[in-house]
């Protein structure tokens, strides 16, 4: 049985709190997303267009976090910031194609560097933050 000094429970505690903020935070950057191109187009139905706009690829990023495992370290660059990006951008477009949504080179591109920006962005902060901490810790 765990002492009241065992780190374990802590350090769970904090897993399971990283992965849940990196779920919230891919699927609030791809609704961004959505969001920033409707306006950009000036399309009505803000909610529901945006929710139209963003679902294939919430499910490609969902997709990709069950089958690449991203649980495991979802705020690392490599290989999880990496996955759900690709994943969120290839697997949505595949959707969208296959609903009869447009897919168009210009926003296949467009699609790719901004999720690309917001996906892998706030995992590089995250770990610039980490390694500060850490060099801070070892002061």
């Amino acid at each position: 049985m765990p002492s009241s000094t065992d780190p374990a429970p802590v350090r769970a505690a904090t897993a399971r709190n990283a992965v849940l903020l990196a779920a919230l935070a891919d699927a609030a950057l791809i609704l961004t997303f959505a969001a920033i191109g409707r306006d950009a187009h000036q399309r009505g139905d803000v909610i529901s267009g945006v929710l139209l706009t963003a679902w294939p690829f919430l499910a490609g990023a969902a997709i990709a976090w069950l089958g690449l495992r991203v649980w495991r370290a979802p705020l690392r660059v490599w290989p999880a910031g990496v996955a759900v990006w690709l994943g969120t951008v290839a697997l949505g477009m595949g959707l969208r194609a296959v609903t009869g949504q447009t897919v168009v080179l210009p926003f296949v591109i467009v699609a790719l560097l901004s999720l690309g920006t917001f996906l892998l962005g706030y995992r590089l902060i995250a770990a610039a933050a980490g390694r500060l901490k850490r060099r801070r810790l070892l002061r």
